[in-house]
């Protein structure tokens, strides 16, 4: 669990960096010495998400911690802003209309379910981020994606849509299914 602190320096960093871009062309670069804690040291997977009156703007993130995490919210926070394919560039004229939303992962765990009733009681109780794997196919959903999809059978509907798949995929058995937990936080919290 991060602290009180390292969530708010994330958050500014995150806004820093995109303001940085936005105005500027440049990366942000910090000093490691600037660092709150070690903590942030940590290579962990992050994501980055925007949001515009209560609406997504972008979501980039990585699930494995390729990077340390300040580094992962600095390049995600850029990622979201002005790489997500679903949405145009974010201009420097949005940015006061944007929220920051950061969620730290957990590792991955391969879920091994032996039948579909399995898989969707455990998934109806606990509620945890989600990535499915399938040759080239691959997609993920947050914890949060549950408050808008709330029954696991259209969770793994959708989340096999939005990899490519069929949406009747999951009931196979023949996916990789990994899940994850996450520590969301966001500006205005």
């Amino acid at each position: 669990m991060l602290s009180y602190a390292e969530k708010k320096f994330l958050l500014i960093l995150a806004r820093r960096s995109l303001e940085k871009y936005l105005k500027e062309k440049e990366r942000l670069e910090i000093d490691e010495e600037s660092l709150p804690s070690e903590v942030l040291k940590e290579k962990r997977g992050v994501f980055v998400t925007l949001w515009k009156n209560k609406e997504l703007r972008g979501c980039v993130g990585d699930l494995e911690g390729n990077g340390e995490i300040y580094q992962s919210v600095i390049d995600n926070s850029l990622a979201s802003g002005l790489l997500d394919n679903r949405f145009l560039p974010l201009t420097i004229n949005e940015l006061a209309e944007i929220e920051i939303e950061i969620s730290i992962l957990s590792p991955l765990k391969k879920l091994l379910s032996a039948n579909k009733e399995d898989l969707l009681g455990y998934l109806g109780k606990k509620r945890p981020g989600l990535f499915v794997k399938k040759n080239n196919f691959q997609a993920t959903f947050l914890p949060q994606v549950w408050a808008e999809i709330e029954r696991p059978e259209m969770f793994l509907s959708e989340l096999c849509r939005k990899a490519g798949l069929e949406e009747n995929e999951w009931e196979k058995m023949d996916l990789e299914i990994y899940e994850y937990e996450a520590e969301v936080f966001k500006e205005k919290d």
